[in-house]
């Protein structure tokens, strides 16, 4: 047997699960007019994919963030199940944050709001978690005009269990073991128009010169703000029938320890005026038809966002920018006429005010 190596240097496995971030930083780095630097916005080290858009999408949100002066303790992230649920550990580290169960991330993010409204809430969710199990949770949330930034980080698959098409897979496209969409994608742009929200915005994770201040423009909203980002996933590269394809190794695979390598792809960026079209070209060999909404676009106008998006559907194109904005707009707490104050710092007497005040509630119910 091997000599056992010293204390000091043995390996202990269960301390490499977390990579933290080294805390010197230069001491002339800029700093916000809260006095923080950007790296005050950041959070651990991302363990997703090298490349994949939803790294991009974080950096965007912490560069929103400093850019906006916003005090990193007030606020709260709020997340589910998936790929993009795992992004909020990337950024705001000095935040609140909840990462709840698939697709229940509206409903926990609309009662931690009714109960302290004094914290800028930001959802994020993935196409699997909100366009499939949780298609209802974000229904409510947004009819209800609660004040969010609800971001959908829209990749097309569920990464956490191998790519299959989530439900905003665009029909006729094609998986990366051959198989072809058959169903009719949901539109999460479309139904957020239908359904009230007050802002509404789709971006693309590599064109960081129009999502930062779409981001900024969201968090700075009242009420329902909706962003869906078209962000690449560049993992899933096996095909049936390889034998150097994960099923084939892992059917004949007798290692010791099951380990998988994902190779790394650069970023993509984009870079394009108002009103033009730009084909962006993905890892997997597909190409995306972005249209920036043009300079004179009405972004109060409803009916013409509606109208304006299915057309260019029609002709293959995906809208960025902003879509709809309604700066009247109130949310939950003005539907509900709740008191001023947050509910968490009621006490007693004004929370529970006895039977007889219950009971005229409920004669007046009646």
């Amino acid at each position: 047997m091997p000599p056992k190596a010293p204390d000091c240097v043995t390996t202990r496995w269960h301390e490499m699960t977390y990579l933290p971030k080294p805390r010197l930083h230069h001491p002339s780095l800029q700093r916000n007019a809260a006095g923080f630097i950007r790296r005050d916005y950041e959070g651990a080290i991302s363990t997703l994919c090298a490349g994949c858009g939803h790294d991009s999408i974080s950096a965007a949100i912490i560069q929103a963030c400093w850019e906006l002066d916003i005090e990193p303790h007030r606020v709260a992230k709020i997340s589910g199940i998936g790929c993009s649920s795992k992004t909020p550990t990337y950024f705001l580290s000095a935040s609140h944050g909840f990462n709840t169960v698939h697709g229940r991330m509206p409903s926990v993010l609309t009662g931690a709001n009714l109960a302290n409204r004094e914290l800028l809430y930001l959802g994020v969710s993935g196409d699997g978690d909100s366009a499939s199990i949780g298609i209802g949770q974000f229904v409510h949330s947004i009819r209800r005009g609660v004040d969010m930034v609800y971001i959908v980080e829209n990749n097309g698959v569920y990464g956490l269990t191998k790519g299959q098409f989530s439900a905003t897979a665009d029909q006729g496209s094609k998986s990366k073991k051959g198989a072809i969409n058959a169903d009719a994608p949901v539109d999460m742009v479309g139904m957020a128009l239908q359904l009230g929200a007050s802002f509404v915005a789709s971006s693309f994770s590599g064109d960081k010169a129009q999502l930062v201040p779409l981001l900024k423009a969201a968090m700075t909203h009242k009420g329902a703000a909706f962003l869906d980002v078209i962000s690449p996933c560049v993992t899933f590269n096996n095909h049936e029938g390889s034998t150097k394809s994960y099923d084939y190794v892992r059917e004949h695979n007798h290692a010791l320890c099951r380990m998988d390598f994902i190779s790394s792809h650069a970023e993509i960026t984009v870079d394009y005026a108002p009103g033009e079209v730009r084909e962006v070209h993905q890892h997997d060999g597909s190409v995306l038809r972005l249209r920036k909404l043009p300079e004179g676009h009405d972004s109060g106008d409803r009916v013409g966002a509606m109208n304006y998006l299915h057309a260019c559907q029609a002709r293959g194109e995906i809208v960025t920018g902003l879509l709809y904005v309604d700066p009247d707009a109130a949310d939950l707490h003005a539907h509900m006429d709740t008191t001023p104050v947050a509910f968490n710092t009621l006490g007693e007497r004004e929370l529970c005010p006895g039977s007889t005040t219950l009971e005229a509630i409920n004669a007046g119910l009646r």
